[in-house]
């Protein structure tokens, strides 16, 4: 699935609570971008004809849900980043940040982490 930057800043905001209004969703986009509501309201249009968020209509409101997990998500855009730039490896990705110092000392106790339950789980 496609989603533009614009369209994934208003995923975000749904999958941060939800469901939620229009109302909801373009009073939470508003405390960090100056979109027009009619930008806000295109780009929800944009994500239920993708498949990406579902609603209900109660009343007079529709209340949007996301129909993909964030997770999910992430995991898919993740490796398409690998295939389309590492060849599908994660080593010569996590070796660029390592070289250009991007990585703290949390990052790779995390990283080693990673690796000894992999290794307990692949033994």
């Amino acid at each position: 699935m496609d989603i533009s930057n614009a369209e994934f800043e208003v995923l975000e905001v749904i999958w941060q609570g939800h469901p939620c209004s229009a109302t909801d969703i373009i009073e939470r986009l508003s405390e960090h971008s100056e979109w027009h509501e009619k930008t806000i309201k295109t780009l929800l249009n944009r994500l239920v004809k993708k498949g990406a968020l579902g609603f209900e209509k109660q009343k007079r409101h529709y209340l949007y849900y996301p129909l993909i997990e964030r997770e999910a998500y992430q995991h898919t855009q993740s490796k398409n980043l690998l295939e389309k730039l590492f060849e599908g490896r994660v080593s010569p990705l996590v070796a660029s940040f390592a070289n250009k110092g991007n990585l703290n000392k949390q990052d790779v106790d995390e990283l080693k982490a990673l690796i000894d339950q992999w290794e307990k789980n692949n033994d």
